[in-house]
């Protein structure tokens, strides 16, 4: 049985694809909402920039907005604990943190929030990077009617295959081009990035494809406007992490 959801997770071919397979999988286990995130650019004291965080979700609009878009997720206290270790947490033990006195008023705060849209009983589960600027973590809230004791009892049957499934999903999802920019790149803007990347000035991208210098200094500009940067640099760097460029992009399967 887990093999046929790895399976459909490792065949998929776009992180549409993935988390679609992604969210059913885990639906049939109890979770039915899910709020993934992932970043390149983490720091000692920062995520980076939220708009360079990867997030995939099911939640409802409503609970994103303020969970996401009002930086609540700053001050939850399951991101605190994610932010410092690897492994599958319970959410028990933001009520043991609680009842010990050991969370800020803030924490408490994002903590009564998350109990009024829904989010009773869950784990979260934080991924173990390659890079120590990286940082991929996903919370799993239980469907309604599910307590947080229901939830252990799934875990305690069927936790190793849950942590495995997510580790593959979070794998298969890191070597996927990110389709979430504001517009995407161009083939002439990724070849250009592709050409710098390996140490070509713009005369020799202009000699190598047939275009003019102008044409080349346009493309580089419209790349640093949608990937978001300022320089030539950063845009190259951005769009590898993003796997933008050098992708073998391949036709799907019939």
């Amino acid at each position: 049985m887990i093999n046929d959801k790895l399976e459909r997770i490792l065949e998929a071919t776009s992180i549409e694809e993935v988390w679609g397979a992604h969210t059913a999988t885990m639906e049939s286990y109890g979770f039915d909402r899910l709020l993934y995130g992932f970043t390149r650019y983490r720091t000692a004291r920062s995520f980076g920039d939220l708009q360079d965080i990867l997030t995939l979700s099911n939640h409802p609009k409503e609970y994103l907005e303020r969970y996401l878009g009002g930086t609540l997720y700053l001050h939850g206290p399951m991101v605190r604990w994610l932010s410092q270790n690897v492994g599958a947490c319970s959410w028990r033990w933001i009520d043991e943190q609680r009842a010990a006195g050991k969370l800020s008023e803030r924490e408490i705060e994002v903590h009564e929030f998350n109990k009024s849209m829904g989010l009773v009983g869950g784990y979260s589960i934080s991924f173990k990077d390659v890079s120590d600027r990286a940082k991929g973590a996903i919370a799993l809230t239980a469907r309604p009617g599910l307590s947080q004791d229901d939830v252990e009892e799934i875990w305690k049957r069927d936790g190793s295959d849950i942590v495995t499934i997510n580790k593959v999903m979070h794998l298969k999802v890191t070597q996927l081009p990110y389709a979430g920019l504001r517009r995407p790149l161009t083939k002439r803007q990724i070849e250009v990035l592709e050409w710098v990347a390996d140490g070509k000035t713009t005369a020799d991208a202009a000699t190598i494809m047939g275009l003019t210098n102008a044409t080349i200094e346009k493309h580089l500009r419209l790349a640093r406007d949608v990937l978001d940067v300022d320089t030539t640099a950063q845009a190259v760097m951005k769009a590898a992490v993003l796997n933008q460029i050098f992708v073998h992009h391949t036709a799907k399967p019939s």
